[in-house]
């Protein structure tokens, strides 16, 4: 089984190329994993856990390190020899920085500290569409059906023309109902677009505000939709990076 493995990574990764971005995802994944533990740790009050780091009383955010270490990392990648182990180091360099900038999104969109805030839930949203958007990169995601298609042909071309227009259109459909996530993963798998499209669109969209305005009733079963739908992506959120301050003082 071990051997296997072994040899499947070899194929589908190491001989392609893709190693440094799997040790990209890698090191992005494990420091916003680290990262985001240690700050629910400091949060609770752990007594034996290390708190955070304030010289002169100075609160020197963790993003301020995954700045420093993208900016070393990237520019170390054009100084030297891009072969093994160097690329795949840096590689692996690089994602642990971006994990640390990206847990504190919110910080650098807002210009303001909102880690524990509703808005803080925008790091957790950046890194999820980072983490698969590398995934993408990584299976080396087209749309579905466009491997099969010879090189060389007229009718080729043709074919691919129209499931690139397609897979196009079910995506660019789906972000104006409001749904980017949906609209993301249906550049790769189209028939995710197409339930998209099909769906009611969010309440706040561009889509309903086109269509829902003289039709109330599809607006208020939309809203019902949405809310429903948030609560679930909050729950999900609030497992993953820890509930906002207001949502604490709820319960």
């Amino acid at each position: 089984m071990i051997g296997w493995m072994f040899d499947h990574y070899h194929d589908q990764i190491r001989t392609p190329g893709k190693e440094p971005v799997v040790l990209f995802l890698l090191g992005m994944v494990s420091a916003f994993g680290f990262i985001r533990l240690s700050t629910r740790m400091i949060r609770a009050r752990v007594s034996w856990w290390p708190g955070n780091i304030e010289p002169g009383g100075l609160h020197l955010h963790h993003e301020i390190f995954g700045i420093v270490l993208m900016l070393v990392s990237g520019g170390l990648s054009f100084a030297v020899r891009t072969v093994f182990p160097w690329r795949e180091l840096l590689a692996l360099l690089f994602g642990i920085g971006a994990g640390l900038v990206l847990d504190e999104f919110a910080l650098l969109l807002y210009l303001r500290d909102v880690y524990w805030n509703e808005e803080g839930r925008t790091s957790l949203d950046a890194v999820l569409i980072s983490v698969v958007a590398t995934v993408m990169v990584l299976v080396s995601a087209v749309p579905f059906g466009f491997n099969d298609i010879s090189d060389g042909e007229t009718r080729a071309r043709w074919v691919a023309v129209g499931i690139v227009t397609l897979n196009l259109s079910l995506t660019v459909v789906t972000a104006l109902k409001g749904k980017l996530w949906t609209a993301l993963v249906s550049v790769a798998v189209p028939p995710v677009g197409i339930i998209g499209c099909v769906r009611l669109a969010a309440p706040s969209s561009p889509w309903a505000r086109w269509h829902y305005h003289d039709k109330p009733q599809r607006q208020a079963t939309a809203q019902q939709r949405h809310e429903r739908i948030q609560r679930l992506r909050n729950a999900a959120l609030d497992t993953i990076g820890g509930k906002p301050i207001h949502a604490r003082h709820r319960t």
